[in-house]
């Protein structure tokens, strides 16, 4: 449920790494108690976005307010106000569970008093109660990611940011991992925002932004995404791809692209469009697949390419913002 004034509101931000524009002008709110997710390809800008918001990074450009502050004039009331839990393990293995959260209570200030019924709350809220004394280094990936969610909620946040919260963890894990943020997000009654690439996990937000080269291209709830679509995914596997692709324009005048290895276009009706393909393509077809829109097709009507195909360019995005770092 969302409630009173944005938990985040961003007008005009950008970020600069000399000559490479890594966030370019973006603005969007976030309202409070929902949860909102930036989705996009490892360097479209969504971590580079929350370092701004986190004040660990200073934007070039436009203003953000987290929890009613200024990320430029109240750096030290936003962090007050903020949980993050980095893409990066930033954990000590060699100190346990227990050690690590009191070790982050006393930097945030949390009263001596409060800490211990505090801390009990939130390991049990993430099932780490019981392995509080063990040393992080005897900790499964997806107990890790826990402890550092749990960290993050010690000292009671008003937004929580999880940059990428389950990459690296197996499809089972991280399903777990999301069973807790929903569960936390409700007992704590915060405002979540989390950057991930894994279209999957998008389904469970509020709202989504899709983010493409440091621009947000879409943004709204992942059904009206997915219906602003409006047309099924399909793919066919043909001996001759390219041939297929020019068989697809001149007979259907449809655009098609290779993507993931099939030929793909998109078409309304799908399931009825087949016959007809079959019918009328004049080259055999060794399969066709029909899916009904998601949010990996809606990341392709914005960006002319699936979220898999955009990993490769941000890679060299990436690196050309690394130079320019230095």
């Amino acid at each position: 449920m969302t409630t009173g004034e944005p938990a985040v509101a961003v007008a005009g931000l950008v970020k600069r790494f000399g000559d490479v524009t890594a966030v370019q002008g973006i603005d969007f709110t976030v309202a409070s108690g929902e949860i909102f997710g930036f989705l996009g390809p490892n360097g479209a800008g969504k971590s580079t976005t929350i370092s701004m918001l986190c004040t660990l990074l200073r934007p070039t450009a436009g203003t953000a307010q987290v929890a009613g502050h200024d990320v430029l004039r109240e750096r030290d009331d936003v962090r007050r106000n903020i949980g993050l839990v980095f893409q990066d393990p930033t954990l000590d293995g060699y100190l346990s569970g227990e050690q690590n959260l009191r070790f982050h209570a006393e930097l945030y200030g949390v009263p001596r008093a409060a800490v211990a019924d505090r801390m009990r709350q939130v390991l049990e809220m993430v099932g780490l109660w019981e392995r509080r004394r063990d040393k992080v280094q005897t900790y499964s990936g997806g107990m890790k990611r826990r402890l550092e969610i749990a960290r993050g909620l010690l000292h009671s946040p008003r937004v929580l940011f999880l940059d990428e919260p389950t990459v690296g963890l197996d499809p089972q894990t991280r399903a777990s991992i999301w069973d807790y943020i929903r569960q936390l997000q409700a007992a704590e009654q915060i405002t979540i925002f989390m950057t991930t690439h894994y279209m999957e996990e998008a389904e469970f937000c509020d709202r989504i932004a899709i983010m493409d080269s440091g621009r947000i291209v879409a943004l709204d709830t992942p059904e009206a995404l997915k219906a602003s679509v409006g047309k099924d995914r399909v793919q066919l596997h043909t001996d001759d791809a390219e041939a297929a692709i020019a068989a697809l324009k001149e007979r259907f005048d449809l655009d098609a692209a290779v993507r993931e290895g099939a030929v793909t276009f998109a078409v309304p009706g799908g399931e009825e469009f087949v016959p007809r393909l079959f019918a009328e393509l004049g080259m055999p077809i060794r399969s066709v697949s029909v899916a009904r829109p998601s949010l990996d097709d809606v990341f392709m009507s914005y960006t002319g390419t699936t979220i898999r195909d955009a990993e490769g360019s941000s890679r060299d995005w990436m690196r050309m913002a690394a130079r320019g770092r230095a």
